[in-house]
């Protein structure tokens, strides 16, 4: 991943509540909110791994190895 950073416009609200409900556990706004996304983008790589594994063991039965 590459240092350069993007500027995000959140509502001030929004960003309160998150700080202080996980204030204790992240540092800053920022570090959650990387965690976070990061996070989801690691879940739909999972998803896309497993969509992957059931077609590659449908091709496998087609072929009669499974």
């Amino acid at each position: 991943m590459s240092g350069d950073k993007r500027t995000v416009e959140l509502p001030e609200e929004l960003c309160a509540r998150v700080e202080e409900k996980f204030g204790k556990s992240f540092a800053t706004l920022e570090e959650f909110l990387a965690y976070v996304l990061h996070e989801l983008t690691r879940d739909v790589a999972v998803q896309l791994d497993a969509e992957e594994q059931k077609i590659l063991e449908q091709r496998l039965r087609d072929l009669g190895y499974l």
